[in-house]
């Protein structure tokens, strides 16, 4: 089986964006009964927010959509595993020249790392941290990251 990544780095900390994204791409792969193929995971490359729940704007937004999550903030050290080839992919949110630039110093790094809004039929490339916001945009992030993860899972894989 692949092993999507949805990453959210600095300085988020894994409590908004990257939780939705988990929750939404997990959602679709059980709809789609594809479970054995993706496994999801999401983790932030700080620990600012290591061991919280999401944003309970987050949370509440998942809900709305009937999705529920159990989701940690945690922290990740992706090169270990690309290098291990269990990550196809790693999907992020800020920083994509950052992350890039760390796959290069990983040996034989096999993860493909792409921001997740590439995906967007809708073309909106960035998808806005909610933090500062409200539950409004918080349902913009979720309606994104519905969009690019469905772009994403018609693509062959």
């Amino acid at each position: 089986s692949s092993e999507i990544s949805l990453s959210s780095p600095v300085p988020t900390g894994n409590i908004c964006r990257s939780p939705i994204a988990e929750a939404v791409f997990r959602k679709l792969v059980t709809d789609e009964k594809l479970e054995n193929k993706w496994m999801t995971d999401s983790a932030a490359v700080s620990d600012w927010n290591v061991g919280r729940s999401p944003d309970s704007r987050a949370l509440s937004c998942l809900r709305n959509h009937g999705i529920e999550t159990a989701h940690k903030a945690r922290q990740q050290c992706w090169c270990q595993k690309s290098s291990e080839e269990k990550f196809m992919g790693i999907f992020c949110f800020l920083f994509y020249r950052d992350l890039k630039r760390k796959s290069n110093q990983v040996k034989d790094c096999k993860a493909k790392i792409e921001l997740l809004g590439s995906y967007d039929p809708q073309k909106q490339l960035i998808i806005e941290d909610p933090y500062y916001g409200s539950e409004k945009d918080f349902e913009t992030v979720y309606q994104q990251c519905v969009r690019c993860c469905k772009a994403f899972l018609e693509k062959p894989h």
